[in-house]
């Protein structure tokens, strides 16, 4: 019954409304509709993290060459018998472990590394996104003990950047489309629908995918701050002093004892960190978002130097790339062209020294008032040559 009376008092109050009240609630919700649908956001901002996180994993796996045994191999300590163990556990699977032959982990190896380069490069996209997040949640799962928080939001990017279209720009593939030139209209009836919904599909993944890397990033930013005000090392800001007196991340002795010499510095650090990761999620729609994202870059990159994580750091500094708009990624190419572009060519030998003699506008019914000189120059400059006869 009182469902019924709300639904009545819903349909009397939608009836006595305004038909301009309605109207406008409708069009909000189309021009929402077609936002999700016709038009995909950020694509050099796609762009942008396919080819970070496709650098930043295939330097990960050339600096941990020499130990790849040791880490993912046949040799690894948590070899693949354990590691299958764990898989019946928790449901993780890796192409790592279907075969324990020496020669199978260095061809998947092999493939990892060109894999990583190819996503980077942009190279059939679609396909090879699937591939990267493949690859990035096999040697995740290999070694899901020798991880340093870094790998675990490559992972999430990973997945995320399979429903992207971070292919349409500063790609091969982008390239090939140019070059190729625009496509012509299909011809039949049912070819231009099934583009048409293709198309819509697309963009409806390429802007959900968007959406869920935005809410990701803030979702770890915004814990990762209240976390820290539950704890009373952070509150009375000596966090980072005893972060930088362990020995697991302390890459650089000297340096972090030289950082811990001024407490003060390092509590003001400690309570801005904390205010920057509580506040991201709510400075996201101004200008304000730029100077809290260069702050937080260069808190990046400070624990990538102080505290030996580089790969964390890189990872979450590419992840922040998704809130610059692509307006600032346009600048930025058109800098790079202006930059690259090539110097004006120089005048041949010879021509530098002559230099044409500059000749004032004459006016109808004034004498000419040039010099002798100019007008002997001018005469000759512009007099045949005469050439002798055989």
């Amino acid at each position: 019954m009182g469902t019924e009376q709300t639904a009545a008092a819903h349909r009397t109050a939608a009836a006595g409304a305004p038909p301009g009240a309605r109207q406008s609630g409708l069009d909000r919700i189309g021009t929402s509709c077609a936002v999700l649908t016709e038009r995909p956001v950020s694509l050099y901002a796609a762009a942008v993290l396919r080819i970070g996180y496709g650098f930043l994993y295939l330097v990960f796996l050339l600096r941990e060459f020499p130990y790849r045994d040791e880490i993912w191999g046949p040799g690894a300590p948590w070899t693949p018998d354990l590691a299958r163990q764990l898989f019946d556990q928790t449901g993780w699977l890796s192409v790592l472990t279907l075969f324990d032959s020496r020669a199978y982990f260095e061809i998947c190896y092999a493939a990892a590394l060109v894999t990583s380069g190819l996503f980077m490069a942009g190279w059939r996209t679609r396909a090879v996104s699937v591939l990267f997040a493949v690859v990035v949640a096999s040697f995740h799962a290999r070694a899901i003990f020798m991880t340093d928080g870094g790998d675990n939001v490559t992972l999430l990017m990973a997945v995320y950047l399979m429903f992207t279209a971070c292919g349409r720009h500063w790609s091969l593939d982008a390239r090939r489309a140019r070059l190729r030139g625009p496509a012509g209209i299909p011809a039949g009836r049912r070819t231009r629908h099934f583009s048409h919904v293709r198309r819509t599909l697309t963009t409806v993944l390429h802007n959900c995918g968007m959406f869920v890397i935005a809410a990701q990033v803030c979702f770890l930013y915004g814990s990762a701050g209240l976390y820290k005000v539950q704890g009373g090392s952070w509150g009375n800001g000596t966090a980072l002093h005893y972060v930088l007196n362990l020995d697991l991340f302390r890459p650089w002795p000297a340096v972090s004892l030289m950082a811990d010499a001024h407490p003060v510095p390092m509590a003001v650090a400690g309570y801005l960190t904390v205010l920057l990761q509580v506040a991201f999620p709510f400075v996201l729609f101004g200008r304000l978002k730029y100077p809290v994202l260069t702050v937080l870059l260069g808190m990046h990159l400070g624990i990538a130097v102080l505290l030996g994580l580089p790969l964390f750091s890189g990872a979450m500094i590419i992840a922040d790339a998704v809130f610059l708009p692509d307006r600032f990624y346009r600048s930025l190419g058109r800098l790079w062209r202006r930059v690259a572009r090539r110097p004006e060519p120089t005048a041949a030998p010879g021509q530098a020294d002559q230099e044409p003699v500059p000749v004032p506008p004459q006016h109808p019914g004034r004498p000419n008032t040039l010099p002798a000189a100019t007008r002997s120059a001018r005469v000759t400059a512009e007099a045949p040559v005469s050439r002798p006869v055989p």
